[in-house]
């Protein structure tokens, strides 16, 4: 790697809009339930499936603001380098209170329409001025709908003909109940 791409090198993770500067893990799950129904003789029949929505859980890192200068604390005068690991930490929190599918961007690939299941955060005397996370993101399946404007059976020429279609149950057929002078005399042909 040359000096101006470690120089200028872009972080290639994001959690929305928040960039870590560190991942220490990434779990990817993509699952397939399979439905199982018994037959007669107690084997399992797989006749359906569908893909579950992806989730993938990381472990990341990120940098605590500090001052611009070493020998002054430009901080405490609003003059800081990134934001602190408590600011970090309530942008996160306001992200998945928010409910607002995002993307999310890992080494395997691109997500979208995730929202934030789990936020862990974990401090202790190594991580007390950076924010160490755990974040377990899902995907959220969106559909589209279409609603669709009849008219009212009245106001219809022919209301049984042309009304929208309704549920009415289930129908099985019944066989015509004939008297056996009417079907014998079907069978001669009389009648």
């Amino acid at each position: 790697m040359d000096f101006l791409s470690t120089l200028f090198r872009q972080q290639s993770r994001a959690v929305g809009l928040l960039v870590p500067a560190v991942v220490v893990s990434e779990k990817h799950a993509d699952t397939l339930e399979i439905t199982e129904h018994p037959v007669e003789t107690g084997a399992a029949v797989s006749d359906h499936a569908y893909k579950r929505p992806a989730e993938v859980t990381m472990e990341v890192g990120f940098s605590g603001g500090g001052s611009l200068l070493d020998f002054v604390n430009t901080a405490a005068i609003g003059l800081s380098v990134g934001l602190s690991p408590k600011e970090t930490y309530q942008q996160l929190l306001e992200l998945q209170e928010s409910r607002v599918p995002f993307d999310v961007v890992t080494g395997k690939r691109l997500y979208s329409n995730m929202l934030m299941r789990a936020l862990e955060v974990t401090t202790d005397r190594t991580s007390e001025n950076v924010l160490m996370a755990t974040l377990t993101l899902r995907e959220v399946i969106i559909t589209s709908t279409q609603s669709v404007q009849v008219a009212d059976k009245q106001n219809m020429a022919q209301g049984v003909n042309t009304s929208a279609v309704q549920n009415s149950g289930t129908k099985t057929t019944t066989p015509v109940n004939q008297s056996l002078l009417s079907s014998g005399a079907g069978l001669l042909g009389v009648g």
